[in-house]
């Protein structure tokens, strides 16, 4: 399983990590910690489902979410930011997206997921579009972080 190769790799390599998710609702965290001896990697993670939340908890700028909207990439690099700022985790990911089967729209479909990750001060984002139920869209999009952090890490 991956989650057991990301999990062998952030505590050979000394490194924290902390979430924060909207579309996936705790389905990330709740894998990472699955993983026996995961509080010497795990930190934390933020649910921030709601864009209050979002402000709240990870100081998402609201103009952002009023320009951009909740799924969007630059959400998701602010959502990022926040969490290694009230973290000081060495990795952050951050979730938003549209999981259905309602919620999307011409221009932000479906199964339309944005991610920031945050690898040893390397910011990027990037977008992924999932096809499927709803469960499908959240299972591919923890699967998407899982391997992204491994491979990133790996390299």
């Amino acid at each position: 399983m991956k989650v057991k190769k990301l999990s062998q790799i952030l505590a050979e390599q000394s490194l924290t990590i902390s979430v924060a998710e909207s579309c996936t609702g705790g389905h990330l965290s709740a894998l990472l910690t699955s993983v026996s001896g995961s509080s010497a990697y795990f930190d934390r993670g933020y649910i921030t489902y709601s864009n209050q939340a979002k402000t709240d908890m990870l100081n998402v700028d609201t103009k952002v979410l009023e320009k951009f909207g909740a799924v969007s990439e630059q959400t998701a690099a602010e959502m990022v930011s926040g969490v290694i700022r009230n973290s000081h985790s060495d990795v952050a990911v951050s979730i938003t997206g549209v999981a259905g089967p309602t919620g999307g729209t011409v221009e932000k479909p479906v199964g339309m997921v944005c991610f920031g990750f945050c690898i040893k001060d390397k910011y990027f984002v990037e977008t992924q579009n999932f096809t499927g139920d709803r469960e499908t869209v959240v299972s591919s999009s923890v699967d998407f972080v899982i391997q992204t952090l491994v491979n990133e890490l790996s390299a």
